[in-house]
């Protein structure tokens, strides 16, 4: 097989949220489903070079072996990370958070992103990307609080993402795997990581998502049960009335 970053048309090294979004979009191009059946074979050999790069054991080991990528030196020269670091906009703030993400940082990035939805007020990344740009690096971003048990914040990022892409479609064959995330958060790990008044919270913004019929019947179950806890048995029994008829 060629060189699988050239395949992905990404650098030698790039770290697994670039091989992410690479693969994504060269995938939509050549995914059989869009009609290019004649470029099959370049899917295969797109997929297979994923595969290698995405696994993180076997990516170090083709990094090793390959050995050609080439590092950066260490001059003193103009670091825009630096001057990222030096300003207070949001604008800023939102342009860090995406490039640690997309430079082997992902730990700083997840701690700028909850500093800056903490400090900031009405802060959005979405404000400063283009609409492709946030909802990529935002989906990969999403990954990363997941990983982290950040699961609050990571709906409500995810709940934008959903939002834009039933609005106009940019995902296309990826969507799946946008909503089958919120839907593990939501059916798994949401409740009792957070108090529940937060765990109503996301399950209510969850039935405006258009999950189906039987995910919000769930998710009212889920209600019910947090608002039982909280001492609403009134509303606990309106939502599982809700539910059945579901």
């Amino acid at each position: 097989m060629e060189n699988p970053y050239k395949i992905l048309g990404v650098k030698n090294g790039s770290s697994i949220s670039e091989i992410k979004r690479a693969y994504r979009a060269k995938a939509k191009l050549l995914h059989p489903d869009s009609g290019n059946t004649k470029d099959s074979a370049a899917f295969r050999e797109l997929q297979a070079a994923y595969e290698l790069l995405s696994d993180t054991k076997s990516k170090s080991l083709f990094d090793e072996s390959f050995a050609m990528h080439k590092r950066e030196k260490n001059t003193k020269t103009w670091d825009y990370r630096t001057w990222l670091l030096s300003r207070d906009d949001d604008e800023s703030a939102a342009k860090l958070i995406f490039f640690d993400l997309m430079h082997a940082r992902e730990d700083d990035s997840v701690l700028e992103f909850k500093k800056a939805i903490k400090e900031r007020a009405n802060f959005r990344l979405s404000a400063h990307f283009s609409r492709g740009d946030f909802m990529d690096y935002g989906f990969i971003l999403c990954e990363e609080l997941v990983l982290r048990s950040e699961y609050y914040d990571a709906f409500l990022l995810l709940e934008q993402i959903i939002k834009m892409e039933k609005a106009h479609e940019y995902f296309r064959h990826f969507f799946p795997e946008v909503m089958d995330l919120a839907r593990s958060i939501l059916k798994t790990h949401i409740e009792h990581s957070v108090p529940d008044e937060l765990a109503l919270d996301s399950w209510e913004r969850a039935l405006e998502l258009g999950f189906g019929k039987k995910d919000d019947a769930f998710f009212l179950m889920k209600m019910a049960g947090a608002y039982r806890r909280i001492g609403d048995e009134r509303t606990a029994r309106i939502c599982e009335e809700e539910s059945k008829r579901m």
